[in-house]
């Protein structure tokens, strides 16, 4: 079921679903980590779980901290490689990291039993505040993105 988050005068997109959120990663998540990652990750995911809990009456098995991390993560790559794209001007290789980008327009954040690969961010979820640092600054400035 997809939501919108209404949060700090943006939209943010999420599709809820059993033991998964979807997190779109898109010009009005980025506006809305602009600057103020920390703060607004936690507003963000406490709204999340708090939907996801009301919708199937359960907690999303999740720590804050590695949901978190996974779509900073996410996000940062997904910077990377769209500001690689503005750089190199040879098709082929723009034409395969265009298609990675494709991939990763969405987050898929799951449970242990969904999500195989949540031992990374669990065991990543610490260096939260690496980071939030590493991230940049300029998120809205640089918009890069294509919707």
């Amino acid at each position: 079921m997809d939501r919108i988050y209404e949060l700090a005068d943006c939209e943010v997109k999420v599709r809820l679903e059993p033991g998964l959120i979807r997190v779109y990663s898109n010009a009005e998540l980025w506006r809305f980590i602009d600057g103020k990652a920390n703060a607004r990750f936690e507003l963000m995911v406490n709204s999340i779980k708090a939907d996801y809990a009301a919708q199937f009456g359960k907690a999303l098995a999740i720590s804050n901290n590695s949901l978190i991390v996974e779509i900073l993560v996410h996000v940062y790559c997904d910077y990377l490689g769209l500001s690689f794209n503005r750089l190199v001007q040879i098709k082929w290789i723009k034409a395969l990291v265009s298609k990675l980008l494709k991939r990763a327009e969405i987050v898929d954040c799951g449970e242990k039993g969904v999500d195989s690969n949540r031992w990374v961010w669990d065991l990543l979820a610490n260096c939260k505040p690496f980071f939030i640092w590493l991230l940049p600054k300029n998120l809205n400035a640089k918009q890069i993105k294509k919707y």
